[in-house]
């Protein structure tokens, strides 16, 4: 019963005595700038006791102007219970927790956090105030904040006002678990045109949402930037023109170069360099190249050159068989494209226009010669013409020439031109008892040389020479078959000898007397035999070898073309005497070459020169045969030249004869 007693007269006792001691206010958490007042409140109701304040759990002191702390001091009326506590200026050291105690009552406030705050100073970009980078290399810039700004402070790159993209952040910690120094690092790869240009790197916080700037200047080096133009751009072929090079720099520009077409112009330097425009500077660039420190910078540009038209190789010939496409190329340059058209030679109808001539299915008289012609455009220079032949393979044409009457028992000739493409394999003679194709049988010899094209572009040409010595009278009833073969077929003709009527043929001046026969036969035929004494062939001169020969009437025949072919008579044909067998015609070994080869002895009877072999056999008492060429047997040609037989100058070097005295007609055979 006494417990409860002594509770309620307690209760009893304190009710008289007033209200317990307790806090009005209590001081809260706050963030201040560095520098600033930092004020934390506390007020106390129904106490009159001792109040202190406490740093980290450090008791201040209870004095109001707090002796040790310059910076510190209690403010208030203390009759009210106020008590607050006064920081100025804030300094990072007042950074903590703070409680207000009333010592007597037992009582303490909350811990109240104290945080300063210290704004960002401008940040500093390493390198600056201006930095040096290379145009077109990557590189970076830093920029560092400074000071110990609470919140760590953002770095952010700007130009122009824009922010730039490509910045890394990195912030460091220090040993005390604080923030230390933050970085951001912006990766550019500047150019040329950006030399001389600003980039600003800005700190800012929560404090300071203006931030605070520091600026950097680029200053770049770079290789040279390169122009290059031409004065005048367009200019005649053989016209000067003038290059100019433009270059900008840093550091300044050390050298030029030049070259064109890949190739240095030797002795060129500086900024400018003069030509002579020719039609290679199409084709072949000028390029100025220009150097400095950094490196190095190449430009190059064509020149517009006119010229007329200039035809780089000639249309190559075209063989093809008949019935075959048949085209040609005609490559002309010029600037502009000269107008290019195809015409056959001696005509002026145009059969193509552009560098190619397509004929389709040729036939035998398509063959000649095309002509590409090149007419200039707007430069109005120059224009040319080229010739491009066209063969065609077709079987051998054989035409006859019409032969020179004969008399009975003299000498003869027979001729058929032969043009073939490609050559012929062979020319055969034939006539009733025999044929033929080279050399000599009895009475007949063959001799084949070079002939001049046939106007139209036939092909080259061969002439085929049928020697008859002493004619009998079945040679002027017959005919004589000439015939070609090649791989596409065979060509022939037919020849017939004229006799001639009246007169008769002397043997007097076509004979060669060969002194010393060794069977001791009369030095001339039997028709000579039975005449007189007078009828006697001359003497040879003791000092001009064995025979001597009647030029005038021995060597010199008509031209059976009337002078078309420039065919001249180039062989003497003598009679024979009547040996056994009759006349045969017998090819000496060659004096001047391999066995085989052809025999080429300079023939002149009017220089009274003799060959130095022996032509004649035993039986035989003259000697029927023309010059030694005569036996020279026909071999195919790889190609054929033409010939100059011209009316005044005789076909081979042993023929001397006079020019026609009639006028040379054209005449087709």
């Amino acid at each position: 019963m006494l417990g409860p007693a002594l509770l309620v007269l307690l209760c009893s006792f304190r009710g008289l005595a007033g209200p317990l001691p307790h806090f009005l206010q209590q001081p809260e958490d706050m963030v201040v700038l560095l520098g600033a007042e930092a004020r934390l409140p506390c007020a106390l109701g129904a106490y009159r006791g001792l109040v202190q304040w406490t740093k980290d759990g450090l008791a201040l002191g209870g004095e109001r102007d707090l002796p040790g702390w310059s910076r510190y001091w209690i403010s208030g009326n203390t009759a009210s219970g106020q008590h607050d506590l006064h920081i100025k200026p804030v300094e990072l050291e007042d950074e903590a927790s703070y409680e207000c105690q009333a010592s007597q009552a037992g009582l303490r406030s909350r811990p109240a956090q104290l945080r300063v705050m210290v704004p960002p100073e401008a940040p500093q970009i390493l390198g600056g105030p201006s930095v040096s980078l290379v145009a077109g290399v990557p590189g970076n810039l830093t920029c560092r904040s400074r000071g110990d700004a609470q919140p760590a402070p953002e770095l952010l790159w700007f130009r122009d006002g824009i922010r730039l993209d490509g910045a890394t952040f990195h912030q460091t910690t220090l040993k005390d678990k604080t923030t230390g120094a933050v970085e951001n690092t912006l990766f550019l790869t500047p150019s040329s045109h950006e030399d001389g240009a600003t980039l600003i790197c800005r700190a800012r916080s929560q404090v300071l949402p203006t931030g605070k700037d520091t600026a950097v200047t680029l200053i770049l080096q770079y290789p040279p930037v390169v122009t290059l133009s031409a004065e005048p751009q367009t200019v005649q072929e053989g016209e000067k023109a003038t290059f100019l090079c433009h270059a900008t720099a840093h550091p300044p520009v050390t050298g030029y170069r030049w070259a064109k077409g890949g190739s240095p112009v030797l002795g060129a330097r500086g900024p400018r360099l003069e030509v002579v425009a020719d039609a290679t500077f199409l084709t072949e660039p000028v390029s100025c190249e220009v150097s400095n420190a950094v490196g190095s910078a190449n430009r190059s540009t064509a020149l517009e050159v006119l010229y007329g038209p200039i035809l780089p190789a000639k249309p190559k010939p075209v063989s093809v068989d008949v019935g075959k496409d048949a085209s040609f190329s005609c490559a002309w340059r010029g600037n502009p494209l000269p107008r290019i058209t195809w015409t056959r030679l001696g005509s002026s109808q145009v059969l193509s226009s552009g560098p190619t001539l397509r004929l389709p299915s040729v036939a035998l008289e398509d063959a000649g010669d095309y002509v590409c012609r090149a007419e200039p455009r707007r430069s109005g220079l120059g224009g040319g013409t080229a010739l491009a032949r066209l063969t065609v393979n077709a079987p051998p044409v054989v035409k006859a020439l019409i032969p020179a009457p004969a008399f009975l028992r003299g000498p003869a000739r027979l001729q058929c031109v032969v043009f073939a493409s490609p050559a012929p394999d062979s020319v055969v003679w034939s006539w009733d008892e025999g044929f033929l194709e080279a050399g000599s049988l009895g009475r007949f010899l063959v001799e084949t040389f070079s002939a001049p094209e046939e106007e139209g572009g036939q092909g080259p040409g061969l002439i085929s020479v049928l020697h008859i010595s002493g004619t009998q009278e079945s040679d002027f009833t017959r005919g004589f078959n000439c015939s070609a073969r090649n791989r596409l077929g065979e060509g022939r003709t037919q020849v017939h000898l004229g006799r001639r009527a009246s007169g008769s043929f002397s043997k007097q001046k076509n004979l060669v007397r060969i002194p010393g026969s060794s069977d001791g036969s009369s030095s001339r035929g039997p028709e000579e035999e039975a005449g007189g004494s007078e009828e006697r062939g001359p003497i040879v001169h003791p000092d001009h070898g064995d025979l001597i020969l009647d030029e005038k009437e021995a060597l010199e025949a008509a031209d059976p073309t009337n002078g078309y072919y420039k065919v001249r008579g180039v062989s003497v044909s003598l009679s024979l005497g009547e040996a056994p067998g009759g006349g045969l015609f017998l090819p000496p070994p060659s004096p001047i070459g391999f066995p085989g080869t052809p025999t080429y002895y300079d023939f002149k009877p009017h220089l009274d020169l003799v060959p130095p072999c022996r032509l004649y056999r035993a039986r035989a008492g003259y000697l029927t045969t023309p010059h030694p060429r005569a036996f020279t047997s026909y071999m195919k040609p790889t190609s054929f030249g033409s010939t100059d037989l011209s009316s005044g100058t005789p076909p081979f070097p042993y023929a001397t004869l006079s020019p026609p005295s009639h006028q040379r007609l054209q005449t087709h055979v």
